[in-house]
């Protein structure tokens, strides 16, 4: 471990519940890389019914506070973010101000039984909120990570006053890609600090040769595969896929799709799959275990990520599962929309197409499996890509330089002060 760098509190909603949990663990690997260059974190996230109050996960210890009883009733967070949560119940708004409220007085409660030098949030609202409140009553700096969904959607009057005042309070402000940026600069102009940092991803993990063997004898047949990797919601284009393999059976193309992951929209999935007779071509494997997707990626021939824009303003901020895909080697159809163009630079790392298209979607497939190598060489300029710009490492080196810039900023301000 590197010397000691700090202390830092982080605060975020999305934080694996469990060892092995579905939560996506983007925050907790942040913050492990961050801990490990000496920047000892402890982490507050929102409980969960079934979770641990205190436990440690790959060496950081996280608290969950209690924001709602009996607990089966803590249903803002998780289970697909707190995004899909509001818009599947309205009834949880009724709750954010108990969340907001247990939120608050957990962080003050920590920041200084820790002793900390830093407090950093991820989204803007709540964490931010909180994290810039707590973090000027204590005279700490803070860097609050937005991730797009935090300022995409939730465009209320008032949440939108609590966004502009975390984001201005804020010693540091970070943003995963230029979409966001975007949306960050059009809440507020008198941010004093924005930072253009991707969330990273695990360019070294290696696919096992003989779950590859498996996974391709039981789903792709004879014929090349095509494979999703994220939550089956319709934000995700995961309609248009389906609509995207009838335009492909139509042509003759006899290709097969995998569906990797869980979410509130598979029982239609799978029923618009039957309607439409493409069972044979179609399959969902449910969530797997993260250990596994890089074998799934390894499987594939081409790998797609057609987002779409969500009725509440949500657009794809960055998209970790097209990047993982990079990683691999493998080349990428996505959409042009959000923060992905960030990642893909159309016909060289990968292939862009309107959002909505199941016709272009089908093409861009087509002409993918026309030209292999061309498609090989795709992915290995997209490997170097996600290498060179979105690895752990790197990403880890502008966070520590963050929370350094945050701290020695905050000494130059209380030696002012004094």
């Amino acid at each position: 471990m590197s010397p000691q760098a700090g202390r830092a509190l982080v605060l975020t909603s999305n934080y694996p519940r469990w060892p092995g949990d579905s939560t996506t663990p983007f925050v907790l690997a942040l913050t492990a890389h961050l801990h490990s260059r000496g920047w000892l974190s402890h982490v507050l996230a929102p409980h969960a019914p079934g979770a641990a109050r205190h436990e440690v996960l790959d060496g950081v210890p996280v608290s969950r506070f209690r924001y709602f009883w009996p607990e089966s009733a803590e249903t803002v967070c998780y289970g697909g973010g707190a995004l899909v949560n509001l818009r599947k119940k309205p009834s949880n708004y009724f709750k954010l101000p108990a969340l907001v409220a247990a939120e608050l007085a957990a962080t003050l409660r920590y920041a200084v039984k820790e002793r900390v030098d830093l407090i950093h949030a991820h989204w803007s609202v709540p964490q931010g909120f909180v994290a810039t409140t707590v973090a000027r009553m204590l005279g700490l700096p803070s860097v609050v990570t937005v991730h797009g969904g935090d300022v995409f959607a939730l465009g209320s009057g008032v949440i939108t006053v609590f966004k502009r005042l975390a984001l201005e309070k804020a010693s540091i402000v970070t943003v995963n890609s230029s979409a966001t940026e975007a949306a960050v600069r059009s809440i507020s102009s008198r941010v004093t600090d924005l930072r253009r940092i991707p969330m990273g991803v695990d360019v070294n993990t290696r696919a096992d040769p003989a779950v590859v063997r498996s996974i391709r004898a039981a789903h792709a047949a004879e014929g090349p595969l095509l494979v999703f990797v994220g939550r089956i919601v319709e934000e995700k284009g995961i309609f248009d896929l389906v609509e995207m393999m009838s335009v492909l059976r139509e042509r003759q193309t006899d290709a097969r799709l995998l569906l990797i992951g869980e979410g509130q929209d598979r029982p239609l999935v799978e029923e618009r799959v039957a309607r439409a007779g493409l069972g044979d071509r179609v399959r969902m494997t449910g969530w797997v275990e993260a250990s596994v997707v890089p074998s799934y990626l390894a499987a594939a021939d081409i790998v797609l990520a057609p987002s779409r824009p969500a009725p509440d303003g949500w657009i794809e901020a960055q998209g970790l599962s097209i990047i993982e895909a990079m990683a691999a080697a493998k080349p990428v159809i996505a959409t042009r929309l959000g923060g992905i163009a960030d990642s893909i630079t159309d016909g060289e790392t990968g292939v862009l197409v309107a959002p909505g298209e199941p016709a272009q979607l089908a093409r861009a497939v087509e002409s993918l499996l026309s030209d292999p190598e061309h498609g090989h060489r795709m992915g290995l300029r997209a490997r170097a890509t996600s290498v060179d710009k979105f690895s752990h490492e790197v990403v880890t080196d502008a966070f520590t330089r963050a929370y350094n810039d945050a701290v020695t900023a905050g000494r130059r301000l209380e030696g002012g002060a004094r």
